[in-house]
């Protein structure tokens, strides 16, 4: 049975490659920018301060969406090229933790989305031409696969910044 809880975050820097994908291609667009994040990091001689996310900036499932792929960080850094820099949101979010493939997710996320109905919890989002604009929809990848590589082991914390 899934934990569902609220919990207070303090706003961390993170650097990230932000991309747009359908629902049918994201997995394959977005898998790759970890890498590259974490090869830009290094290059400048940063290690990330947690494991990597990916945040959906806009969910629009008719058409595409953004999603940002990136690594927390413990101090700011420029962006540059490809790669953004940025700050997730200080605030309340909705967590859960899946322990589960990857391709389960969706499954966690309504099951998120529904605790956080029951409770009658808002999430800090607005509605632009039918797409859902996020202020931080986080899926943290709390699993390293090096250490991890059965998929259907790995643990991923879903965050959503609440209103």
């Amino acid at each position: 049975m899934a934990e569902y809880s609220i919990q207070r975050r303090e706003a961390v820097p993170y650097a990230a490659i932000r991309e747009s994908a359908t629902m049918n291609d994201l997995a394959e667009v977005m898998v790759p920018l970890a890498g590259e994040v974490a090869e830009w990091l290094a290059r400048r001689g940063r290690e990330p301060a947690g494991p990597p996310f990916w945040r959906y900036l806009v969910i629009d499932m008719d058409h595409e969406l953004v999603v940002e792929v990136g690594f927390p960080l413990l101090e700011e850094v420029d962006g540059d090229g490809r790669v953004n820099a940025g700050t997730l949101p200080a605030g309340r979010y909705a967590t859960v933790i899946h322990q589960g493939h990857p391709d389960e997710l969706v499954g966690a996320t309504a099951g998120l989305l529904e605790w956080a109905e029951g409770q009658g919890l808002a999430f800090d989002t607005t509605e632009v031409d039918g797409a859902e604009h996020w202020v931080c929809r986080l899926e943290n990848y709390l699993s390293d696969p090096r250490d991890e590589p059965d998929m259907a082991k790995w643990r991923t914390e879903l965050a959503f910044k609440l209103a």
